[in-house]
């Protein structure tokens, strides 16, 4: 009977979480991580050729070097043995000096002094011990950090301990960390023209994203493609695409211009018509349906046009809400205003300012008590609009930015309204390159958030 896994356990989900783990932890920019595809393969590659070199070269030969001195120094004993005559070794010691380049004497009655710490790491005295004890099989005792230069083996004999003392290139492959910092800095120096010319590649890139969020925020931006020939390939599409977008957007707006003018002259021909006649209950209805006529265009070619025509320029935030608290209590509303941060913004006034004064009618229209706040200490711009009126459902406060839509016993549900105010807010703030969210106030209201990149 076959036992299924866990879905869990099984490779796909292991390695699916494996994926977005390593995903969370890896950087997101483009520079950062080209610059991770670059260094790791050559981190990866210094490491092995590293690592090979320690295990195959150096310590193979500090192995050889240290077995050559180790039957220096047995060859030595054995003479010393075998040859009694030179009972103060004088002669041995002429012979190690002139032959092998080796510091020998004796100690009579003296003792191995006692072992000393071992080093954190150390090829040499771990090969150096190995060999002396299968080559010697004596006790000895041996210091390979006490002098820089020289390596001092002392082993203990029957009536005496011989001392040696040998240069430390003798049995230790010295000049191998030089191979290693010719590799290390190499590797550093091609690494950092790597980067150079990487950066040098990131850049064209880098600077069509900022054209795009530029032009998607409503600002005027030069642009010109360089770089790589498919950046600049990506570059020329988007420069055509703006052509088109800027070309589509006068064509509506000549015919927009177009309508309204002659929808205006029809509308000034039923005035003139009506003002022939006498005033009468009629009449006066008449001209309030005229009116009413007049601003619903207004508010539809508004909605259509979306400002777009305007450029975004530095605008003074607190001069703007302060005329705008000023034309609300004019009006008999009382109106708190608080701003935090840099007062100068970079947005299109008048399509701002009609964003910001459909927010304050609609909040002045169902509340009696109107806070305005504005933060602008980060890289966004937050503006809230908070009154005290009935509010909105949460299920229905997205409905209520579709063009056109009036919610029964909901907040635009008034007189002469036409249910485009929130959607040209709305509107006019995605084309800032930011959004509006419509939330519970502290007042008890609705809360209105602008939320605009600065």
């Amino acid at each position: 009977m076959l036992m299924r896994l866990p879905a869990t356990s099984r490779p796909a989900a292991l390695y699916g979480r494996f994926a977005r783990w390593l995903g969370s932890v890896l950087p997101k920019g483009l520079y950062a991580r080209s610059l991770i595809i670059i260094i790791a393969p050559v981190v990866l590659l210094q490491s092995v050729i590293a690592y090979v070199f320690m295990e195959r070269h150096w310590q193979l030969v500090t192995r050889r070097l240290s077995s050559a001195v180790t039957a220096d120094v047995a060859a030595l004993i054995d003479i010393y043995e075998t040859f009694p005559q030179d009972k103060n070794g004088e002669t041995l010691s002429r012979i190690a000096n002139d032959r092998l380049n080796l510091d020998v004497d004796f100690l009579p009655d003296a003792a191995l002094p006692p072992p000393g710490p071992k080093p954190f790491f150390s090829i040499l005295d771990q090969a150096l011990s190995e060999e002396l004890s299968r080559q010697v099989a004596r006790p000895f005792w041996i210091d390979t950090v006490g002098r820089s230069n020289l390596v001092e083996i002392r082993v203990l004999l029957d009536h005496t301990v011989m001392r040696v003392l040998a240069r430390r290139s003798q049995a230790y492959a010295s000049n191998s960390h030089i191979f290693l910092l010719w590799m290390g800095g190499s590797s550093l120096v091609l690494l950092a023209v790597a980067i150079l010319i990487l950066r040098n590649q990131i850049r064209p890139i880098l600077r069509l994203a900022e054209a795009a969020e530029s032009f998607g925020k409503g600002r005027e931006i030069e642009f010109r493609p360089r770089g790589a020939r498919e950046v600049r390939q990506a570059g020329h599409a988007f420069i055509e695409m703006k052509r088109r977008i800027e070309r589509a957007i006068e064509q509506r707006t000549a015919m927009l211009n177009g309508v309204s003018h002659d929808l205006r002259t029809i509308l000034t021909r039923f005035k003139l018509s009506l003002a022939l006649f006498d005033e009468t209950p009629e009449i006066e209805d008449l001209k309030r349906d005229i009116d009413e006529m007049t601003r619903m265009l207004e508010g539809y070619l508004a909605f259509a046009r979306g400002d777009a025509g305007e450029q975004a320029v530095k605008t003074d935030l607190r001069a703007l809400l302060e005329e705008l608290r000023l034309d609300a209590e004019r009006h008999g509303h009382s109106v708190a205003l608080d701003i935090v941060g840099d007062p100068m913004v970079t947005v299109r006034p008048d399509a701002f300012r009609r964003l910001l004064f459909n927010l304050l009618s609609n909040a002045a229209r169902h509340g009696d008590a109107i806070a305005v706040a504005a933060n602008h200490e980060t890289r966004w711009l937050l503006v809230t609009v908070d009154d005290d009126g009935p509010g909105i459902p949460p299920q229905q406060r997205e409905e209520v930015f579709k063009p056109f839509v009036r919610l029964d016993e909901a907040r635009n549900q008034d007189e002469g309204g036409s249910g485009l105010g929130l959607a040209i807010a709305r509107d006019i703030a995605r084309s800032h390159g930011g959004d509006i969210f419509l939330d519970t106030s502290p007042l008890g209201g609705l809360r209105a958030t602008v939320r605009l990149p600065a």
